[in-house]
């Protein structure tokens, strides 16, 4: 039975992997589950310099999921390869670094900075953050801003580059092809959206920055849907993510075109999520007689 999936020439054991920002660079989770089960370990966002992130609180629960605002709070990249990567050094899964910047210049640079890291397999980058030299507008909700940030990053880049896209816009499909055009190797969806919770008793905003990103079950429909249209759209392959908690959730953005997928909100639920998530995905193929999990990409119509 093959679960072995590839993406832009790398091969993982199983297409799962651990969603950017919800998983550190697994440090915390050693004890409590077993890292190198993992397809891959996307790491939380790193910047080329220290970030602070937002003012507290960043947090909120919802009845379907949790709403975040923590600002890419990050320590640079400097001390991200002296202490997560060389954490990383001899763990039997691949590393993808998540990579975020509030300029054109400032992506490049960590880019430029992980070109010779040798733990490092692919990258991921973070286009929801907002691009300060054009009024703090998101690179990926401009499929101009995003065809040119990719195209720097994949000049610049030794690794395959992902293209982590944001649901906020219009049509997640133009996102997409303005990916693809400028040369990614993937494509990564969908990454939270934008909402808000007001405490009715106090009446005022539960975040301090009021709006905050929704993630965990309640995305999943929309999540799915979105990686059907691109795959739909694009040749490159997915990463589908968006409200995993199960193999059958997993199993869905699978069967809608997607590659791999990520599992996120649900490793604050339950740190051994993503290994049930790889258990139960060898049950569903035993089960049904599947020789390769990659026959059961994209598969519905």
């Amino acid at each position: 039975m093959n679960t072995s999936v590839q993406i832009a020439g790398v091969e993982f054991k199983n297409p799962v992997m651990t969603a950017s920002g919800t998983f550190g660079s697994g440090m915390e989770y050693v004890g409590l589950m077993d890292i190198t089960r993992l397809g891959a370990l996307i790491t939380k966002g790193v910047a080329l310099t220290p970030w602070e992130g937002n003012p507290t609180p960043r947090v909120a629960e919802t009845s379907s999921g949790m709403l975040n605002a923590i600002g890419l709070q990050n320590p640079g990249i400097d001390v991200f390869c002296e202490r997560d990567l060389k954490f990383l050094e001899g763990k039997d899964t691949k590393v993808i670094v998540n990579v975020c910047g509030k300029t054109e210049e400032e992506y490049v640079g960590v880019v430029e900075r992980l070109a010779d890291e040798k733990r490092v397999d692919m990258l991921e980058i973070n286009v929801s953050c907002p691009n300060v030299k054009e009024g703090a507008i998101a690179f990926g909700q401009n499929s101009k801003a995003l065809f040119s940030i990719t195209e720097k990053v994949v000049k610049a880049a030794k690794q395959p580059v992902i293209m982590k896209l944001s649901p906020n816009v219009t049509d997640i499909t133009e996102m997409a092809k303005a990916s693809e055009a400028a040369g990614a190797d993937a494509i990564s969806l969908i990454n939270t959206i934008t909402g808000m919770k007001i405490d009715v008793e106090r009446k005022r905003f539960v975040l301090a920055n009021k709006t905050g990103g929704l993630s965990g079950p309640a995305i999943k429909p929309v999540a799915v849907r979105m990686v059907y249209q691109c795959a739909q759209a694009v040749n490159i392959p997915i990463i589908g993510m968006g409200g995993i908690a199960t193999a059958e959730d997993a199993l869905e953005f699978i069967l809608a075109g997607a590659t791999a997928v990520a599992v996120g909100m649900m490793n604050f639920h339950d740190p051994a999520a993503s290994v049930k998530v790889i258990d139960g995905i060898e049950a569903y193929m035993k089960r049904h007689g599947i020789d390769d999990i990659n026959s059961l990409r994209g598969v519905v119509s």
